[in-house]
C-alpha cells in the first residue's frame, strides 16, 4: 500500500503546485521523509498521514483506498471522444497480453531506476553513462526503451482522437508502457518515445498520462504541466547529446556559421526531424534565433530530398502500414509463450 499512497500523495502536491520542500515545511515534517514516502520505500504514522492530509485538503480515506485502474483514470480525461476511447481500449489490451506473456515465459523485463531530483540534462547525461551508450546516436530507440524496462506499443491513432503519446505504469508488476503514434514521422515518434520514457524514470509514480500532440511542440509547452517540459528536455538531450553535438559543430564543421544543410547532416546523424534539431541547436547556443527562423520558412522536405534522394525521419508512414505496430521483444516472448504451451500440452 505505500508504493501507492505514495503516488496519490505525489500527485496531490504536485496539483497544488508544491515542491517537496515547501511540503514538508507546510506539515513539518522532512523533505527526506516526504520523498521516501512518495516513492513507497517508507509508510506514515497516523499523526504524519492527518498532517498530510488536512493540509491537502484530502480526506485519509483517499490515500488508503486502492487506487483506480490506470485505463478507467484514463477514460475518465474530459473531452475525449470515441476515437480515443478505442485507442485506449487497445492498448489496454496489448498491455495485459504482454505481462500475461511475460508471466509465462518467466522473462519479467527489469525496470530501470526510478529518479527525482536531477534535472532533464542532468537526468539525460546519467541514464546515457548507465546505459553505456556514450555520446553517439541511438539506433533503435525503441528496443533500447524495451530492454530497460518501458514496453512500447506503436499504433497507427487517428488525428481526431489528439493523443501522440501515452503512459502507465503497473505498480503490482512494476513495469512500465507507453503508447507511440505510429501515424507520425519517424523523426517525431523517436522524440515522443524519449518523452514517455522520460515519464517512465521520473513519473511513473504519479499516475497515467496522456500526451495531446501539442506537448511535443515547444511553443506550447508553459500551457502543460512542468513535467511535460521537463520530459521534452530530456527528450532532446537524451537523443542528442549536448557534448556530441558540440564536438561535432567544432570540429566536423570548424564553428563556422552553420548553414541549412548543417542542420539537414546533423539531423539526419541523430535520428529527429528538422524542427527539433533547429530547437535543439537553438538551446544550446550553436543557432541565432533569426537563424532559426530563417531555416523554419524553407521547405525542409524539398531541400533535404534535392541532397539525398529521399526525406530521412521525416516523411509520414505509407498508408499500407499496419495499424499495430509490436515491439521485436514482445513477439518474441510471444513465440516463447506459445512453444512452451504447446511442449505443456504434448
Amino acid at each position: 500500500m505505500s508504493g501507492k499512497l505514495g503516488a496519490k500523495l505525489r500527485r496531490a502536491r504536485e496539483n497544488l503546485g508544491l515542491t517537496q520542500e515547501e511540503l514538508s515545511k507546510a506539515v513539518g515534517l522532512s523533505s527526506e521523509f516526504i520523498s521516501l514516502l512518495e516513492i513507497g520505500k517508507r509508510a506514515p504514522s497516523l499523526d504524519s498521514l492527518r498532517r498530510l492530509s488536512g493540509f491537502l485538503n484530502k480526506d485519509i480515506g483517499y490515500f488508503l483506498q486502492e487506487p483506480e485502474d490506470n485505463f478507467q483514470s484514463l477514460r475518465q480525461e474530459k473531452k475525449l471522444g470515441k476515437e480515443a476511447l478505442n485507442v485506449i481500449r487497445r492498448f489496454q489490451r496489448y498491455c495485459e497480453d504482454y505481462l500475461r506473456i511475460e508471466d509465462l515465459t518467466q522473462r519479467r523485463a527489469e525496470p530501470a531506476p526510478f529518479f527525482q531530483n536531477a534535472s532533464a540534462e542532468r537526468l539525460a547525461l546519467e541514464e546515457r553513462k548507465r546505459l553505456g551508450l556514450g555520446d553517439e546516436p541511438i539506433r533503435d530507440i525503441f528496443s533500447l526503451l524495451e530492454l530497460n524496462g518501458l514496453r512500447i506499443l506503436r499504433q497507427v491513432i487517428p488525428e481526431t482522437a489528439k493523443i501522440a503519446g501515452i503512459f502507465v505504469f503497473f505498480d503490482a508488476e512494476q513495469a512500465g508502457f507507453a503508447l507511440i503514434d505510429a501515424s507520425r514521422p519517424l523523426g517525431e515518434q523517436h522524440i515522443a518515445a524519449a518523452h514517455e520514457y522520460a515519464h517512465y524514470l521520473k513519473d511513473r509514480f504519479a499516475g497515467p498520462i496522456l500526451d495531446n500532440p501539442d506537448v511535443f511542440i515547444d511553443e506550447y509547452l508553459p500551457l502543460y504541466h512542468p513535467r511535460e517540459k521537463f520530459a521534452q528536455q530530456f527528450a532532446y538531450d537524451f537523443l542528442v547529446p549536448p557534448r556530441k553535438l558540440k564536438h561535432f559543430v567544432s570540429k566536423e564543421l570548424h564553428a563556422r556559421s552553420l548553414h541549412f544543410e548543417d542542420v539537414i547532416f546533423l539531423k539526419r546523424y541523430f535520428g529527429i526531424k528538422t524542427v527539433h534539431m533547429l530547437n535543439v541547436l537553438q538551446k544550446q547556443e550553436l543557432l541565432p534565433p533569426h537563424r532559426v527562423m530563417e531555416f523554419r520558412e524553407v521547405d525542409h522536405a524539398a531541400f533535404e530530398r534535392s541532397l539525398f534522394g529521399e526525406v530521412g525521419a521525416e516523411e509520414l508512414p505509407g498508408k499500407a502500414r499496419t495499424k499495430l505496430i509490436s515491439s521485436a521483444r514482445y513477439k518474441t516472448l510471444g513465440v516463447s509463450a506459445f512453444q512452451k504451451t504447446a511442449r505443456e500440452k504434448s
